[in-house]
Parts: structure tokens; sequence; C-alpha cells
């Protein structure tokens, strides 16, 4: 029988040497982040200047807290012209002409609730989300439809671009159309929920292909329609024996988190599984009322994930998505994608590199918890789907032996 031999205390030494160097080689690498974090400030830092803003917009608009709190008096209350925004945000004539302008070909509308975490700076990554810019009519190589939704809808209101998931979109109303939109040609002049016939052909579709397991509900924004309606279609749903998950697609966490209500709530808890993913782009944009939102889904059984879009100016920075992604752990929101900005009509200025995506991952992987890493992804056009975009680690491969490239860039020989 073997006999185990305790390390001696000069040995033991040695490799708690060898450890106390490694910690070092390790806290050195991430100091570049440490320092630019102090710089990288969220909604819940900036609480002083946006309740200044939040308590001018409602004196403008002779509201009482009840009715800030109240997610119809916000949507009923969208900033939509340039006048009421310049009497916030005091705009000079130049950019009150330019935004008029751009508003004549593409619509626009802001909460006062996410007009009051803007500051008026045209490279302000809140301001640029909501406020158009006349880069908008400069950059027009895009097209209306990058996805190829058009081409991929085998029954109305459903998008079916994998075996077994499709898309019922229900509604083309946001409570704010952000500049980067990726289906802006839906938005129109008004604002229009699919008809009650139009989803029951689409439910009818669902039941008919057994091979679907995951419904995403989305718009527009998912939760823009009434309780009643969301809970009428998510029992529908239910019914559909091969039917396992149901997801809801919506920005209105991050933009209007009024609308997260104890009734809907209510009405979430009674449909499990019930999957939520939405899209905080900047850390500014995770603010109390947003957590407070988040804090009551998860109580109602739901699970929650980001997707965020990868936005020149906005985010395409290493130090900026990991605070992001940071942020969004403590608030038990899942990083799940990083899409790369689809080439729609108007949209261009946002468009970044890939290699900005792949420099991100470089600087996330490794560097941090594998729960704040999310998959960068870029959509294929026409509608051929999400396609991850990785950096390469994989350097060689033979019959019995694979070589990798650590997230340091350690080259590593691995026996298969």
């Amino acid at each position: 029988m073997a006999t185990y031999l305790a390390p001696t205390d000069k040995i033991m030494k040695e490799k708690r040497k060898i450890a106390i160097s490694r910690a070092e080689e390790l806290r050195s690498q991430i100091q570049d982040y440490i320092l630019a974090k102090k710089n990288i400030y969220t909604g819940f830092d900036l609480q002083d200047e946006i309740n200044s803003r939040k308590k001018k917009i409602m004196d403008i608009l002779g509201a009482a807290e009840e009715q800030w709190n109240n997610w119809k008096w916000q949507m009923a209350n969208c900033i939509r012209d340039v006048e009421m925004l310049s009497e916030i945000f005091d705009i000079n004539e130049k950019d009150k002409k330019d935004i008029e302008r751009v508003g004549k070909f593409f619509r626009w509308a802001i909460s006062p609730y996410y007009a009051s975490l803007m500051r008026y700076d045209k490279k302000d990554p809140i301001w640029m989300q909501a406020v158009p810019n006349p880069a908008e009519l400069i950059y027009q190589s895009g097209v209306d439809d990058p996805m190829g939704e058009e081409f991929t809808s085998p029954a109305p209101a459903i998008t079916r671009r994998y075996p077994d998931r499709l898309i019922i979109n229900v509604t083309n109303q946001c409570a704010m159309y952000c500049r980067h939109c990726q289906r802006r040609r839906n938005i129109g002049e008004t604002d229009v929920h699919k008809p009650k016939h139009v989803l029951e052909e689409a439910l009818k579709y669902v039941k008919e292909n057994h091979e679907i397991r995951d419904v995403l509900i989305t718009g527009g924004d998912a939760l823009l329609l009434s309780d009643s309606m969301i809970d009428w279609l998510l029992s529908e749903l239910d019914k559909i024996d091969h039917v396992e998950i149901k997801r809801l697609g919506t920005r209105a966490i991050v933009t209007m988190p009024q609308r997260i209500t104890e009734e809907l709530c209510a009405v979430l808890e009674k449909h499990p599984p019930v999957y939520i993913n939405t899209q905080f782009n900047h850390p500014r944009e995770i603010t109390p009322e947003a957590k407070k939102a988040c804090d009551m889904l998860i109580k109602a059984g739901v699970v929650l994930g980001n997707q965020a879009v990868l936005l020149k100016g906005i985010n395409n920075n290493a130090n900026v998505m990991k605070k992001l992604n940071h942020e969004l752990l403590k608030i038990r929101v899942r990083p799940y994608y990083i899409f790369h900005a689809k080439k729609v009509r108007g949209t261009e200025h946002f468009i970044p590199s890939v290699d900005d995506g792949i420099e991100i991952i470089e600087k996330l992987r490794g560097y941090t918890s594998g729960l704040a890493v999310p998959t960068y992804i870029i959509n294929a056009p026409n509608g051929y789907g999400k396609t991850p975009v990785l950096p390469q680690y994989v350097v060689s491969k033979k019959e019995d032996e694979i070589v990798l490239r650590t997230w340091e860039k350690r080259i590593v020989h691995y026996k298969a």
C-alpha cells in the first residue's frame, strides 16, 4: 500500500511563492479596466443629475409622482416634437432644424423617463439612441429588411428562421423608437397592435407544426400589449402541448420600467416558464427603476436575459461592455447576446467594425466571469439566422492533438 508523504514546509513555501507571483500577474492584467471603470457611470451613480431632469420634465408636463410612475401616463406623454424636447434641453436652432428634418422621414418618440437619463450632447450614448441625427439621411446604403423577414413569414405575424422556434410579431408600438431599430420599417405613422384574428392565425400555425417548442412574442415591444391580451396569448400557447417555453421581447425595462406592474407580474406568474430578453446597451441605462422592474419580474418567476446591440460610439468599447455586463449581473439579468448592428437604412453610422466585437470578446473571456461573457452574433443576411463570431482559439488540429491559444495568448498542445 502506498504511503502518503506530506509535502515539506520548503515545498509548500515554493508553491505558495509561485501562486503569489501568478496572482500578481493576474492582478496586473485587469488594472486598465480598474482605472477605466471609474469614469464609466451607471444610472445609480448619476441619480442627482437624473432626478434634477426628472423634476424639470414633470414641471413642464404638470405631472405628479403618481403620474410619472404610471406607464400609461408615460406613453401618453412621450416626447414627439422638437419644441417639447427643446423646452427640456434648450436645444440650439441648428440642432432643432436637423431633428425636424430627420423626423419628416423617420418617426421618433422618447418616453419622459428615458429623457430623464439623457444629456444634451450629440455624443452622449443615451441621447444618440433616442434623438434623430442628420446622419440618418446621409447614410442610405442599408436596406429596410436586412433579415429578410418578409421572406421568412409562412403565416400571418410569424417569422420563422430556425427548425424548432419562431417569432410572433404582435405590435409595432414601442415606448421609444430607438434610432438603431432593426424594424424601423414597421414603425409607420401610427401605433397598431395585431388584430386578434391575425394572432389566432399565428397560433394555428404553431399548433399545426409540432416541432415548434419555443415561441418568442415580440414587436415592437411585446409588453405594450394590454395585460389581458398578454394573458390570452400565453394561455393559448400553454394549451399547445409541444410548446415548451414562451419568450417575450421588450425594451420597456430600459425605456419605461413603469410598465412592470404588480398586475403584469401576476399575469406572467401564471404561465411558467416565461423568459424575457431585454436590451440594455449602456451602463447608464441601469437605474434604480430598472432594477425594481427586474426584481418584480424575477419574483414572478421570469428568467431575464440581455441582448445588447453593438453600436459605434455607444458601447463598442471593451471596458464599457464589461461594465455593462457586470452591472446587469448585479440586477440579475444574464448577458445573453451582443448583436452586431444590422445594416438597416439610415442606421449605418451606428455600425462598428467586426474587429470591435471580436476584441470585446477577447477582453471578456478569461478576464471576467463566464456569466459576464455573452455570445457575439452577426445575423446572416436574408434571414439565415444568428452566426456566432469568436476570436480564433484553435490554432491547428491533428488526429491526436489540438493546438490552442488561451485567453492570455499562450499556445498549448492538448492531446485529443
